[in-house]
């Protein structure tokens, strides 16, 4: 898929205020500094489209970028870790459920994973959660180019078996690098086949 056009449209702390056109929603979520801005610039090919900072937890709104006039991608805010208030969390982790529960447009999600670590049980949880509530989803892994190939095949090895214990079958997976651009044709071309899909 080429994209011809990303476009930021608004940001919101409330689903009700979505954007009510009738078009597929993809979303974008992780552990809070995983890499999510990075890796949304990086398949837009725009920098600074969705910005990015060294300080974990920066993304606090639903974030819609409307891409070739045709669907969404959503970035949302990151979950764990992030230096806020218990509160200002607990609010967080409020609107993402509420997006994931109301928002009847998303057509799947992409849940970040950092390669450079072995299983961490905050995106077990989550992947669950979302299991547990019918959200379709899939699986990419960010930052391989931070370390060799050895370590991140063995890395999300360990994140596969540890699902294995509660899954039969898991979500596509994607490896990517903000840096180095991988992934972002296989993304962008499942994207692709998924709205060629709808279309039918």
């Amino acid at each position: 898929m080429e994209i011809k056009s990303a476009k930021f449209l608004l940001s919101n702390t409330d689903v009700s205020k979505c954007p009510t056109a009738i078009l597929p929603e993809y979303a974008f979520i992780g552990r809070s500094n995983v890499g999510k801005s990075s890796l949304i610039n990086m398949l837009c090919n725009i920098k600074g489209l969705a910005k990015t900072s060294s300080t974990p937890g920066k993304t606090e709104l639903i974030n819609h970028f409307e891409i070739n006039e045709k669907w969404y991608l959503v970035d949302l805010p990151g979950y764990g870790f992030a230096r806020k208030s218990k509160t200002t969390l607990e609010g967080f982790s409020k609107l993402i459920k509420n997006y994931f529960l109301d928002r009847e447009m998303l057509t799947c999600t992409f849940v970040l994973i950092d390669s450079r670590l072995p299983p961490q049980k905050i995106d077990i949880d989550f992947i669950r959660w979302l299991g547990s509530n019918c959200v379709p989803f899939v699986l990419a892994f960010t930052k391989t180019d931070k370390q060799n190939e050895l370590k991140t095949s063995v890395n999300i090895e360990s994140f596969k078996n540890e699902l294995f214990k509660e899954w039969e079958e898991l979500p596509r997976i994607f490896i990517t690098s903000a840096e180095k651009k991988i992934g972002r044709e296989e993304i962008l071309n499942y994207i692709r086949e998924i709205n060629l899909g709808l279309k039918n």
